[in-house]
């Protein structure tokens, strides 16, 4: 009845005891860590000197304490190996690596937009200023107003002078 019960219950998933809850997350730095290592020269050299130790102990010794005779299919079982888990892992790590441009990309744009936003709020204000500018008073232009009026009023105070 209780197994009944829940195959009825389709909105909820069915709880498995002992199934390992593994973060995704960790995982994931986990295999990035190992395709930046698989990308260095250091592991290469380290590589290149565990295949030559292998080929020339399995040259050097004959008989029984060759583990691995010459077409070294074991070597070869432990290339493909790695190599099964490799690419998955360096893909997932790819995966990671575009995740993270993704978000550049996004952050990146919305910079820019602002940037975009603020340069032409920026733009109207420098256009306002200049027209507000153009009809402000200048120093120059008082003096010479003044001038003006002040050769008015001497004008004005010789032509009574000379009616008199």
């Amino acid at each position: 009845m209780a197994e009944l019960a829940s195959r009825r219950r389709l909105d909820q998933p069915r709880v498995t005891r002992g199934r390992l809850d593994v973060d995704p997350e960790s995982v994931a730095r986990f295999s990035e860590a190992i395709a930046r290592f698989l990308g260095t020269g250091r592991y290469l050299a380290i590589q290149t000197v565990v295949v030559i130790i292998w080929i020339t102990l399995n040259v050097l010794l004959v008989g029984v304490y060759q583990w691995d005779p010459y077409p070294f299919i074991l070597l070869n079982l432990a290339f493909s190996t790695q190599a099964a888990y490799a690419a998955p892992l360096i893909l997932l790590a790819q995966n990671r690596q575009d995740d993270r441009d993704r978000v550049a990309l996004e952050e990146d744009r919305a910079r820019a937009e602002r940037t975009k936003a603020d340069t032409e709020y920026l733009a109207r204000e420098l256009a306002a200023l200049r027209l507000a500018a153009g009809e402000v008073v200048t120093r120059d232009y008082l003096r010479g107003e003044l001038d003006r009026l002040v050769e008015r009023l001497e004008r004005r105070d010789r032509e009574p002078e000379r009616r008199t």
